[in-house]
């Protein structure tokens, strides 16, 4: 009986990190990142998105580890988190499942 109480997958951590990716937007931005690095600034240009939205999404997700900023300068850049990356670029393990991001669509595997 133990055995079926114990959370394998690591219930309460798995949801935290689904629930960072349930917005659209967060999506289109590890999209994004999944080319380089880039800047608030960069993101919203390319996403034609206010820079304090992307912002708002950026943090939720660094708090989420999904990113990791560097600063140069003035300028803060944002990577996907290495560890989360698995073989290509194109796919994010998190531990309970694994997320195939390809050029098209984004869809949970």
């Amino acid at each position: 009986m133990d055995n079926l109480t114990e959370d394998t997958f690591q219930a309460e951590y798995c949801a935290e990190r689904l629930k960072a990716l349930s917005d659209p937007l967060r999506l289109k931005i590890v999209g994004l990142l999944r080319h380089g690095e880039l800047t608030v600034t960069d993101i919203s240009q390319f996403l034609e998105t206010e820079i304090v939205t992307v912002s708002h999404h950026l943090k939720i997700l660094k708090h989420s580890q999904f990113v990791t900023p560097r600063r140069q300068g003035r300028f803060i850049y944002y990577s996907l988190n290495k560890n989360l990356i698995q073989e290509s670029i194109e796919s994010l393990n998190l531990g309970c499942c694994k997320i195939q991001i390809g050029e098209e669509d984004e869809r949970l595997v």
